[in-house]
């Protein structure tokens, strides 16, 4: 089986305060996120081997982009400062 078998994926966007490494400008982005929790049962098929990656596994967020355009000066910049995982 898959990982994403596991899970039930949706996207989201979560509010952000970064900095631009070009003007220096500090502001709020919304950052998008990939939110996958984790199903409540084990899918149909699944063997010993999967029942033991489904028991470890959990849910977490990953984002979804890593340079974002300021919103003054229209540059991108790398997203930093900020974890790209964060577990639930």
């Amino acid at each position: 089986m898959d990982e994403r078998d596991f899970f039930i994926e949706t996207r989201a966007n979560k509010p952000c305060d970064l900095v631009c490494s070009f003007c220096k400008t500090k502001d709020t982005y919304d950052l998008p996120w990939v939110i996958r929790k984790k199903k409540a049962d084990l899918p149909r098929g699944a063997g010993e081997r999967d029942r033991a990656k489904f028991n470890k596994m959990q849910s977490y967020m990953v984002l979804a982009v890593d340079k974002v355009p300021c919103n003054r000066c229209r540059r991108t910049f790398e997203v930093s400062g900020t974890k790209t995982i964060a577990f639930l």
